[in-house]
């Protein structure tokens, strides 16, 4: 649980301004090294190294299939063109007879380009061996399509495995946070961490694994191709590979920072408008709104300006790929054009090069425009790890003390704590709770009252001393055994969507029906649930806007009871309750405090005169203790508060 009563201020969270009328302004966050980071982003990938296996052998075969597609459409292009020559030519003579009959009459550029040919003189265009060559080539295009499906299907397995275990991770790791990071964190940009970053790490990971997997085999599998066909040209091509290399580097470089501030940002814009929307109510009672429109407007101009600039600027890789691709394709087209001409290569050859050319820079520009889908998602993923690498709460020890006997008897021996190392709170408190006694705690606002149930949950850790449960220190016991011992009721009621019935048994998810209606008689939730339509199966939205404050507040107190813990701590538990209501709920915990150790925190006195005992803080110090007739006796720091309540209404009537 990390509600807190508002009595104490827990650290100090980012300065955000206060409820829904502050500025907020969270440190601005800086990049990690994008090298290491995308290693780890990477590293999440190990458990699925035998299907990434599979996805590189399906993308080799497909890329394999289409990388030799070109070259058997450049033999059908060698096959046409050459039909039509030969169909020109005297039939009967041979190639060489006319290639040497075009020399001796002075033709040498059209002899020179016969000779690289493969002629029939007057036969034409071979259409049985033509119609071979296009069936190949159109059943390596349709199984090159086949295999890339087949790919892109595993690698979806992998990366949603992959992001579901990333989830797991995150869930498991928010539970082992200890109170303090969420007093520090918004819970907007909380939320955005753990939704809007971790969907952006996976559309990343999704689309880029598979684009640059495919695209540096195309490019090797080019390589290759294109230095068969013809090494010079192939030496044009490859001219473009660094050139590439630095310019994407070069914009990488100055969008990295742009990206690593839109997430952040939009975290930011989160946070405000989930604290906006969570006040709204006060926001329109004191006509804020205009406030809060212009904060939201600056938080947006300064989303959109990241926004902007990280996807202009990397933007900007796809256009200069493409430039760069048209120069070599003009200058593999003139050289190509005088290899044909000198005989040197044949005009499908020229063809087939002119198209691999296309397929050497289509993936280059692609892995280019890659560079801003993964500086997102690493970006996104610094802000992931950031949340994974946060200091957890310490560990449980190993093995663990349980208390043999339970009784609820609760000893405070010398328990010092402070939220800051500067700012002392508590300090060398003790204090004995014996088994049935109801405990009040009393005091101004930030004396220490919730700090001190916090500690006895363990929601915080002691600096000094030790706090006992039954003879044994809760330190000493697992947090779960520790809090499965305790209820808790807050001020802030909490509720999930969900029925009625569900919403009681939360605490004890195995009680019967019978417990159930048993523990929403005692504490009268019975009386207003039968006026409902659905009775106990009404669904509740998590704000419980279908049911009253008091109402709310009613089946919090019968989720606790219905648990039947050993201590009981109630943080002003009916201060959300009619003055009718709080009667009935007052005399329902007294009959279930029976042999139950309560601690109530109270700022209403009159609700704590019945208490066997009254501890009156002060800046976390026990200044009194006794009953209610004792402490006003002492005509001290009770009597001044009792005082303040009862006799100045008294006065202001007289």
């Amino acid at each position: 649980m990390s509600e807190t009563s508002g009595d104490d201020k827990p650290a100090p969270r980012p300065q955000r301004g206060g409820g829904p009328f502050g500025g907020m302004s969270l440190p601005a966050e800086k990049s990690m090294n994008f090298t290491a980071s995308g290693r780890r982003l990477l590293g999440k990938l190990r458990p699925e190294r035998l299907w990434l296996a599979l996805v590189f052998a399906l993308a080799v075969i497909s890329v394999t299939f289409s990388v030799l597609g070109p070259r058997l459409l450049g033999e059908g292009t060698n096959l046409i063109f050459s039909g039509v020559v030969s169909k020109s030519l005297p039939s009967g003579s041979s190639q060489a007879e006319v290639v040497a009959g075009l020399r001796a009459a002075g033709n040498t550029t059209q002899a020179d380009m016969l000779s690289g040919m493969t002629l029939t003189p007057g036969l034409g265009i071979d259409f049985a061996m033509l119609s071979t060559v296009l069936f190949w080539a159109l059943a390596l295009y349709v199984l090159s399509s086949v295999f890339s499906w087949m790919q892109a299907y595993v690698l979806n397995g992998v990366v949603q495995r992959t992001v579901y275990r990333l989830r797991e991770e995150i869930e498991a790791k928010i539970n082992r946070l200890p109170l303090s990071y969420f007093d520090k964190k918004p819970r907007g940009e909380l939320l955005s961490r753990v939704t809007n970053d971790v969907d952006n790490i996976s559309q990343s990971l999704q689309q880029s694994l598979s684009q640059v997997v495919t695209s540096l085999l195309t490019v090797v599998g080019v390589i290759v191709m294109m230095l068969i066909l013809s090494p010079l040209l192939a030496l044009i091509a490859l001219v473009t590979v660094p050139l590439t290399l630095v310019i994407t580097a070069f914009i990488a470089k100055r969008s990295q920072q742009l990206f690593v501030a839109q997430w952040a940002n939009t975290g930011e814009l989160n946070g405000q408008i989930e604290e906006t929307f969570t006040g709204h109510a006060l926001v329109k009672v004191f006509g804020r709104q205009k406030e809060v429109d212009a904060r939201f407007k600056q938080k947006n101009d300064d989303l959109y300006a990241a926004s902007f600039g990280a996807q202009f600027i990397s933007g900007m890789i796809m256009p200069a790929m493409t430039f760069i691709g048209n120069l070599v394709y003009v200058a593999i087209a003139v050289v190509g054009g005088l290899q044909v001409a000198s005989g040197a290569m044949q005009l499908g050859d020229v063809q087939a090069f002119i198209q691999y050319s296309r397929q050497f820079t289509q993936p280059l520009a692609q892995l280019g425009s890659m560079a801003n889908l993964l500086q997102s998602g690493v970006a996104s993923a610094e802000r992931v790890f950031d949340l994974l690498d946060a200091d957890e709460q310490s560990e449980d020890p190993d093995p663990a003390k349980t208390p043999t006997e339970v009784h609820g008897r609760l000893v405070f021996e010398n328990v010092s704590f402070r939220y800051t190392e500067d700012k002392p709170l508590i300090e060398d408190l003790s204090l004995v709770a014996e088994p049935g006694q109801t405990i009040a705690i009393v005091g101004p606002t930030g004396a220490g009252k919730t700090t001190l149930v916090n500690l006895m949950m363990r929601f915080y850790e002691i600096d000094s001393g030790r706090i006992l449960l039954d003879g044994v220190d809760v330190a000493t016991m697992t947090r779960h055994d520790l809090r499965s011992r305790m209820g808790m009721v807050l001020q802030d009621t909490w509720l999930f969507g969900g029925t009625i019935r569900d919403n009681i048994a939360y605490g004890r998810p195995d009680a019967t029906e019978k417990d159930i209606l048993a523990a929403a008689t005692a504490t009268y939730v019975d009386r207003f649930v039968h006026s409902l339509p659905d009775g106990y199966d009404t669904v509740l939205d998590d704000q419980g806007s279908n049911v009253s404050a008091g109402e709310m507040q009613l089946l919090t107190i019968a989720r606790a009871f219905l648990a039947q813990p050993s201590v009981l701590i109630l943080d002003e538990a009916t201060s959300s309750v009619d003055t009718r209501t709080e009667v009935l709920v007052q005399k329902a915990m007294s009959a279930l405090r029976a042999e139950r150790t309560s601690f109530v925190i109270a700022h209403r006195l009159s609700t704590i005169r019945d208490a066997d005992l009254i501890l009156v803080m002060e800046s976390g110090r026990i200044v009194e203790q006794g009953n209610h007739i004792q402490l006003l006796a002492a005509n001290g720091a009770y009597q001044a508060l009792y005082a303040a309540q009862f006799a100045a209404p008294v006065a202001d009537e007289v």
